[in-house]
C-alpha cells in the first residue's frame, strides 16, 4: 500500500516571508510524515505561484524537511533559499530513526564520500564516522549519491549497502495527471470544500479501499483551491469523479470535504492535510 500527497507549487503563495514560507512548508512535511507518507509530490502551479516563493523554493525547503538531520549539511550546504530551516519542527520520521535504530535490522540513509577499488565505498549514514562497504553486484554508485544502508550492530559497527529504496519520505516533482496515473496510486481523491463531506458512514466504506489499494490525496493552496487550479467550476465538482469536468479534471475518484461545516472561512494547506490524513488512516 502506498500512500502520496499531492502539492501545488503556489502552497507558500501567501506567506509575508521567508521565515512564515519555510515554517509553513515545515508543518506539510511534519503532516505527511505523522501519517506515513510514502510521497510527496509537488506538482506545477505556476499561475498561482508567488515570485518570492515559487516552486523552486517549495521544492527545495522540502527536501531538505526530508533529508535526515545527520546528512543535511553535507546533502545541501549553503543556499539562499534556506536562510531559516532552523525553525523546521523536527521530523523524527520512523523510517529514519526506527524503533530498532540502536540495534538490529534499521535501515538509513546514507551519502557516498567515497568512490574506492574492490567495489567498495565509504559512506556517511550518521556514525561517528564514514564507514566502508561492499558494493552490492549489478549496482552501480557515484560520489555524492545517497543509499540504504542497513545497521545491524553499532558496536561493533555491522552494516551492508542495500540495492533498495531510500528509507524516508520521498519528494518529488511531477505533473498532476502523472502523478494520478501512477500505477500504484491507489484511491485519487481531491481535498477539496466543493466536495462530498465526509461522513461516518462514507469513512467506513473508504477506509476499507484505501487499507487494501492505499491512496493518493491532492491538495490545492491558498485562496487557489482546485477546482481553480484545473479551471474546473467548482459547481461541477460531484462525488466519486461523475461530474462532466472533462478534459480539466486529471482523473479523482472522488472529491472528499473533510472538514464540513468549516467554523473559520479559510483552512490553511497544512491544517488540510492534518485534517485529512488523520480519518483517511484509520483502519477497519
Amino acid at each position: 500500500m502506498t500512500v502520496s500527497v499531492l502539492v501545488p507549487s503556489s502552497l507558500a503563495r501567501e506567506a509575508e516571508d521567508k521565515r512564515e514560507a519555510t515554517r509553513k512548508l515545515g508543518y506539510v512535511a511534519r503532516a505527511a510524515t505523522i501519517f506515513r507518507a510514502d510521497r510527496l509530490v509537488v506538482f506545477p502551479d505556476p499561475e498561482g505561484e508567488d515570485g518570492r516563493f515559487g516552486g523552486g523554493f517549495v521544492r527545495t525547503v522540502l527536501r531538505y524537511a526530508a533529508t535526515p538531520p545527520y546528512l543535511r549539511n553535507e546533502a545541501w550546504g549553503m543556499r539562499d533559499e534556506l536562510e531559516y530551516v532552523g525553525i523546521l519542527p523536527p521530523l523524527r520520521a520512523a523510517s529514519q530513526t526506527g524503533s530498532e535504530s540502536n540495534g538490529s535490522g534499521s535501515s538509513r540513509q546514507g551519502i557516498v564520500t567515497e568512490v574506492g577499488p574492490d567495489h567498495r565505498v565509504r559512506v556517511n549514514c550518521g556514525l561517528q564516522h564514514p564507514i566502508s562497504l561492499n558494493v552490492p553486484p549489478g549496482m552501480e554508485v557515484e560520489e555524492g549519491e545517497r543509499v540504504t544502508v542497513r545497521i545491524s550492530s553499532r558496536r561493533p559497527v555491522r552494516a551492508k549497502l542495500e540495492d533498495a529504496p531510500l528509507p524516508g519520505l520521498e519528494v518529488e516533482w511531477t505533473d498532476l495527471p502523472a502523478a494520478l496515473g501512477r500505477e500504484d496510486a491507489g484511491v485519487r481523491i481531491a481535498a477539496s470544500r466543493f466536495g462530498e463531506e465526509l461522513t461516518v458512514g462514507r469513512l467506513e466504506t473508504l477506509a476499507g479501499r484505501v487499507a487494501r489499494d492505499g491512496m493518493t490525496v491532492a491538495f490545492g493552496a491558498p485562496e487557489r483551491g482546485l477546482p481553480e487550479i484545473l479551471g474546473i467550476d467548482p459547481s461541477a465538482v460531484g462525488a466519486e469523479g461523475d461530474a462532466d469536468v472533462e478534459p480539466a479534471d486529471p482523473g479523482f475518484d472522488l472529491w472528499l470535504n473533510t472538514v464540513p461545516n468549516q467554523g473559520s472561512e479559510v483552512v490553511r494547506t497544512e491544517e488540510a492535510l492534518f485534517a485529512t490524513l488523520a480519518p483517511l488512516s484509520l483502519r477497519e
